[in-house]
């Protein structure tokens, strides 16, 4: 990471995304949390230590370029610059190819692949004005393969790869590195209350999500890109 640039973390609130902050805050980065409810950013500061840098940012509309780009406007202005975008917003529905079908559609790629792209176009002018950037975006196992009654979301997630193999590629000669993660299931309280019967053992923490995040905003990271890396193993 380059030290003088900020990494910006959406859905910093959530339980990935404030896994990444813990672990990001705790190696002394600067940090811009952007979350859609301002509660959420001020329970998460509370838990940083009394070191950490950082600009808590509410309200965004990740789906409205205008709306992103005062955001990072304002990191920019904080910190002076952008090093690293790591993106962890999203949404989950599943449902047959039905009537119901197509509102689905439309809020699976809203949620998950439109605001992918808009957050990724607000920050790449910063990026590639400082000849350096990392990118990270959260997919999904079923954006390589589609099970029964996922249809929209795994469409939506394919999207998200798709269009980190195109950051990759359009911004390779910028330095810019563009990467996607595939969790399997994470061990959040919610997925515990939803399946109470699954093999909880299998699932995987946040912590080691943002573990490999970590690293994949890092200067020793330079080569990967263009990448979805599952992240299913055992810890």
């Amino acid at each position: 990471m380059n030290d003088q640039k900020a990494v910006i973390v959406t859905g910093a609130g959530g339980n990935l995304g404030s896994a990444v902050v813990r672990e990001l805050a705790g190696a002394g980065v600067k940090l811009v949390c952007m979350n859609r409810s301002s509660q959420e950013l001020e329970t998460l500061a509370g838990e940083l230590p009394a070191s950490a840098e950082f600009l808590s940012i509410a309200g965004t509309d990740l789906t409205d370029y205008a709306s992103c780009a005062v955001a990072v406007a304002r990191a920019v202005k904080r910190f002076g610059g952008v090093g690293a975008l790591v993106n962890t917003v999203g949404g989950f529905q599943m449902g047959p190819v039905g009537p119901e079908a197509p509102a689905q559609w439309d809020t699976m790629m809203t949620a998950n692949a439109r605001t992918a792209l808009t957050i990724s176009a607000a920050v790449l002018p910063t990026m590639k004005a400082a000849g350096y950037g990392r990118i990270v975006h959260v997919a999904a196992m079923p954006g390589l393969k589609a099970g029964p009654n996922q249809a929209a979301y795994a469409a939506s997630k394919a999207a998200v790869i798709r269009l980190t193999e195109a950051l990759a590629a359009e911004c390779r000669d910028d330095r810019i590195t563009a990467n996607c993660i595939l969790p399997g299931t994470i061990d959040t309280p919610e997925n515990r209350a939803a399946m109470p019967n699954a093999k909880m053992d299998a699932w995987v923490s946040p912590q080691s999500i943002a573990r490999l995040i970590a690293f994949l905003i890092s200067p020793a990271a330079a080569v990967v890109t263009g990448a979805a890396i599952p992240a299913t193993g055992r810890e």
